[in-house]
């Protein structure tokens, strides 16, 4: 295997994670949030689980 091919692999997994611990956070904030804000916002019911993918 080419070893451009291996870190292209790695940086492209540690991205996903990234993407999702950052995902998760938004979350966590999201719900963090006092009830009326978040009705305010529309969360979590106008957004599905993982509508950003």
């Amino acid at each position: 295997m080419n070893p451009l091919n291996v870190v292209r692999s790695i940086r492209r997994y540690t991205g996903k994670m990234q993407t999702l611990r950052n995902e998760a956070r938004t979350e966590r904030f999201l719900n963090s949030l006092p009830a009326d804000i978040r009705k305010d916002i529309g969360w979590p019911d106008r957004f599905g689980k993982r509508a950003f993918n």
